[in-house]
């Protein structure tokens, strides 16, 4: 599905004349369509979570708390599911704010800024440090590639930094039967949640990151929505790990935690979608040779550094950078001088 229109910048009627009361395209000359403008189109607008979905507390019954689970991962679905490419936004930065959960919950000082910063102000090739490496696993849990099981011992291996051995092999296997199973979406999560964090206890982020994945395929989802990460406390996880399997609070407290992150996941994609309009509705205004480029750009990743574009200078992405800024289209993410990073 094509998410861009064309507009010319220099032909107010796009590039149509009309004869005897029918309208006929005309032929521009090649300067003309040198100035052709390719504008992504608005993203698609979706209900927000039921008020009565965010109401589960850990006092009702797991039935309810299945039922609230449920309601806001509804809501979801539409986002999880379009092809427009601030889906790609969007699960970028539920992964960073997950990642800064699971930083935080590991002893480390990184916040948000500073993932983002790790991140997107290295070198390609360079380690981005371990807070960082915790944002690549959940940055690539959103990815499309990451939902072929038959990659995942080895991918996880890597991300994780885990031992290529029996207990990660039974858990990766147990995903696979989960993903493509019967169960209900959220308790397939649930237990593959649990037997992670009994078979490799020593790895937290796996069993979320493994949630995530069997939820996805559950739900026939293109690719994985990072959300539990963000909503489990470290008790609580300990807990779902200890022997005897998963029992009915395990349960009751995933559902909870996926109603609570769908719910903020929706928020999230509500508010880049105002923000996404803002900036369409600024890109006819701009001239820099990069323009068209750069608001697609703004539109699918997280942050952006003014350096060089394909055929802008640094110095004329930087003004650009300003331009959006003064038109309140996209916001400059760091408050330095210097290094700056611009989004949504």
């Amino acid at each position: 599905m094509q998410h861009y229109r064309s507009l010319l910048s220099t032909d107010g009627r796009g590039g149509f004349i009309e004869i005897n009361g029918h309208k006929r395209r005309r032929l521009l000359p090649l300067a003309m369509l040198s100035h052709a403008r390719i504008i992504p189109e608005s993203p698609p607008t979706v209900p927000p979570v039921p008020s009565w979905a965010r109401q589960g507390s850990s006092a009702q019954p797991v039935d309810d708390a299945t039922f609230f689970a449920g309601g806001a991962l509804a809501a979801v679905h539409p986002i999880a599911r379009s092809e427009h490419p601030l889906g790609q936004l969007w699960r970028q930065r539920l992964a960073l704010a997950n990642a800064a959960v699971l930083a935080r919950q590991g002893g480390r000082t990184e916040d948000e800024a500073a993932l983002r910063d790790a991140w997107y102000l290295r070198r390609e090739t360079n380690d981005p440090g371990p807070g960082g490496r915790i944002l690549k696993a959940w940055r690539y849990l959103g990815e499309q590639a990451a939902m072929a099981p038959t990659d995942w011992m080895l991918t996880l291996s890597s991300l994780f930094e885990l031992r290529f051995n029996e207990a990660l092999e039974d858990v990766v296997t147990a995903a696979a039967k989960l993903a493509a199973g019967q169960r209900s979406a959220v308790a397939a999560a649930a237990e593959i949640a649990a037997i992670s964090l009994r078979v490799v206890p020593d790895s937290e982020p796996l069993a979320l990151w493994l949630a995530d994945i069997v939820l996805a395929h559950r739900l026939k989802w293109p690719m994985a929505v990072p959300l539990l990460a963000g909503q489990l406390r470290r008790a609580e996880l300990r807990a779902a790990g200890k022997a005897g399997g998963p029992d009915e609070t395990w349960a009751r407290t995933c559902a909870l935690a996926f109603a609570r992150a769908a719910a903020a996941a929706v928020d999230l994609y509500a508010d880049l979608v105002r923000r996404a309009h803002r900036l369409l509705a600024s890109a006819p205004k701009l001239r820099a040779k990069d323009a068209d480029m750069m608001v697609a750009i703004l539109l699918m990743e997280d942050a952006q550094a003014a350096g060089a574009g394909r055929t802008a200078s640094d110095r004329s992405t930087r003004r650009l950078f300003e331009r959006l800024v003064s038109l309140g289209a996209v916001r400059e993410l760091t408050g330095r001088p210097t290094f700056r990073l611009y989004g949504l």
